[in-house]
C-alpha cells in the first residue's frame, strides 16, 4: 500500500507556517508499513487543487489531505475532492449536532457558515474530530481511498491516531516495526562504511542511518506480521551492530545523549556542573530540560571572559597567556576548578570558538576543547565543528555529553 500526502493551504505555500502535518502523518505512516512516495502542496485554488488530486489518484492506493475543511469559502478541500469522486455533499446530521454541541461548550454562537464543516460526501465514513468543529472523512471508491483531515495539527494527530491508523492497518496484512539505534563519536559516513555490507544486502530487516547534530541514528525496520514477530527479526541485527559500534551506540528509541547521562550521574548518586565559554550556559541549560534534573545539576558558571576563567575558576594566568582562552590546558582547568569548587562527581570545561568572527589559520572558527574531570582524572577532547554559530555552540554541547558518558562508561 502507498500514499501521498497532500497538504493544502496558501499559508504553507507562503512559508508562514511550517508544514508539521506532513512530518507527522509519513512518520506515523512509515510505522505501520505505508510508503509515502510523493508530498505535495497546494494553496487555496479550486483549479491548482483539482489538478494535484487527480495526479495523486492516478499514482498512489490512498491519497491524504490537511487543511481546507474549515467554514470560510477558500476552504475547498471537501468540494474538490466530492467532486472529483463523484460525491454528492449532503448534510451530516450527527456531524452538526456535534459541532452545535461544541459551541455550546465553549459559549459561543455557532454562525450559519459553520453549517458548511458538516456538509460530507454521501457514500464517505464520517470522522469525529473531539478538538474541534471539523469532521474528516474517508471516501473508498474505484479501488482507491481518500482520507480527508483538519489542518490544525492538535486536531489531525489525534484524529489520525484515534480513526485513521486503526483503519489503515485493518487493510493490511503486514505491519513494520522498528528500533532506532542512537550513535555518537562517529560520523555518518564512517558508519555506513562500518555497515555497508550489512545495508547492502539485509532486506528485512532494513538498516538505514540518518545524521542528526553530533549524532547517527540508525533505523532498524522489520516487516512482520505481529510485533514479537518484528522484534525478534530486530534482534540479531541490533546485537551484529553492537559489536560492530561497540560504545559508539549511547541509547535507543527515545533516548538523548542528555538524558542517557542524567540518568548515569543519577544511578551514581553523584552530581554535574559546569564551566562554560563559548556555549554560553546552554551546556546546563539542556540538562535543566530533562524531569528531575535537580537532583544531579549542582552549579553552571559561565565564565566568557579570561578574567572570569581565574576569577571563579582558579585557571591560572600564565596558561591563559602562553596557550590562550582556547585550548587543551584551558580547559582542563575548567573542568578541574569547576569540579573542585562545587564538590561535584563530574566537572566539564568548554571553550571554544564559536564564530562568526575570532577565528585565526591556528585556531579556526569551529575549534572546541572540552574537558571533562571525574574522580580526579581529567580527559580532554578536541574538536573542528562546521556550521553557524548556534550549530557550533550545539554540537559542542552535545559532543561534551558524549564525552561525559564515555568517562561515566569506563
Amino acid at each position: 500500500m502507498n500514499a501521498e500526502i497532500i497538504s493544502v493551504g496558501t499559508e504553507l505555500l507562503l512559508g508562514e507556517i511550517l508544514n508539521t502535518d506532513a512530518q507527522f502523518l509519513a512518520t506515523e505512516l512509515s510505522k505501520i508499513g505505508v510508503d509515502v512516495y510523493y508530498q505535495t502542496v497546494v494553496g487555496d485554488n479550486r483549479d491548482r487543487l483539482k489538478k494535484a488530486l487527480e495526479l495523486a489518484l492516478s499514482r498512489a492506493d490512498v491519497i491524504i489531505t490537511s487543511g481546507g475543511l474549515g467554514p470560510t469559502p477558500d476552504d475547498l478541500t471537501k468540494e474538490v475532492i466530492a467532486e472529483c469522486m463523484g460525491e454528492e455533499l449532503v448534510m451530516h446530521k450527527e456531524s452538526l449536532s456535534a459541532m452545535e454541541e461544541y459551541f455550546r461548550k465553549i459559549n459561543r454562537q455557532m454562525v450559519e457558515s459553520n453549517k458548511k464543516q458538516a456538509m460530507m460526501p454521501e457514500h464517505g465514513k464520517v470522522l469525529v474530530n473531539h478538538n474541534g468543529t471539523a469532521p474528516g472523512v474517508i471516501i473508498e471508491k474505484n479501488g482507491k481511498t481518500v482520507i480527508m483531515l483538519p489542518g490544525p495539527p492538535n486536531e489531525l494527530q489525534p484524529m489520525y491516531r484515534e480513526s485513521v491508523e486503526p483503519y489503515l492497518k485493518s487493510k493490511s496484512e503486514y505491519m513494520f516495526v522498528s528500533r532506532v539505534l542512537h550513535v555518537a563519536g562517529i560520523g555518518e559516513s564512517a558508519v555506513a562504511e562500518k555497515l555497508e555490507k550489512m545495508m547492502e544486502s539485509y532486506t528485512n530487516p532494513t538498516v538505514a542511518p540518518y545524521a542528526k547534530t553530533a549524532e547517527v541514528r540508525l533505523r532498524i525496520t522489520a516487516k512482520c506480521k505481529t510485533e514479537d514477530e518484528g522484534m525478534k527479526l530486530i534482534e540479531p541485527v541490533e546485537q551484529e551492530i553492537r559489536k560492530i559500534l561497540g560504545n559508539h551506540i549511547y541509547g535507543i528509541n527515545d533516548d538523548s545523549i542528555v538524558s542517557v547521562v542524567c540518568g548515569l550521574i543519577k544511578k551514581k548518586g553523584g552530581s554535574i556542573s559546569a564551566a562554560e565559554s563559548c556555549t554560553g550556559g546552554m551546556f546546563a541549560s539542556m540538562i535543566v530540560g530533562v524531569p528531575g534534573s535537580s537532583e544531579i545539576l549542582n552549579e553552571s558558571v559561565v565564565t566568557y571572559a579570561d578574567s572570569a576563567k581565574m576569577k571563579y575558576l582558579g585557571v591560572k594566568e600564565e596558561t591563559l597567556k602562553q596557550y590562550g582562552a582556547v585550548s587543551e590546558q584551558t580547559a582542563r582547568e575548567m573542568a578541574e576548578g569547576i569540579c573542585k569548587n562545587t564538590d561535584s562527581l563530574v566537572g566539564v570545561g568548554i571553550t571554544g570558538i564559536a564564530g562568526p568572527d575570532g577565528g585565526t589559520e591556528e585556531k579556526p572558527v569551529g575549534l572546541v576543547y572540552i574537558g571533562v574531570c571525574l574522580d580526579g582524572k581529567t580527559s580532554v577532547t578536541k574538536l573542528l565543528l562546521a556550521g553557524d554559530r548556534a550549530k557550533i555552540r550545539e554540537a559542542a554541547c552535545l559532543h561534551a555529553f558524549n564525552a561525559v558518558r564515555l568517562e561515566l562508561e569506563k
